[in-house]
């Protein structure tokens, strides 16, 4: 039994495309650990500190996994080291007025 000429091509055409597949998975490309943000070192338990500390720490967490941009990450860090210097300078409510506003400014909660 022969096969019509067009059939034979796609036959043919068909064993020559299942021939450049590769069964090994694609290769994954390395990604560099972005440098972990500077949290201030405050007091745990004094006023404003644990609240400033907290988000500080869920930035510094986004920004690793992704979910914030280094540059971002460092423009809110900055407004909370701002926030976390009146916090240490003992001015409670200047502080926690800075940390709700860059929270407010960035989006979180």
């Amino acid at each position: 039994m022969t096969l019509p000429r067009s059939a034979a091509l796609l036959a043919g055409l068909g064993l020559s495309l299942g021939a450049c597949q590769s069964s090994a998975p694609p290769p994954v490309a390395a990604v560099a650990a972005a440098p972990a943000p500077v949290i201030a070192d405050l007091a745990p338990g004094a006023g404003c500190a644990p609240t400033i500390a907290r988000t500080q720490s869920i930035v510094a967490g986004d920004v690793q996994t992704g979910d914030l941009s280094e540059a971002v990450g460092k423009r809110f860090g900055a407004d909370l080291g701002k926030a976390a210097d009146a916090c240490a300078a003992g001015r409670d409510a200047e502080a926690l007025r800075l940390h709700a506003a860059a929270k407010a400014r960035y989006g979180y909660r």
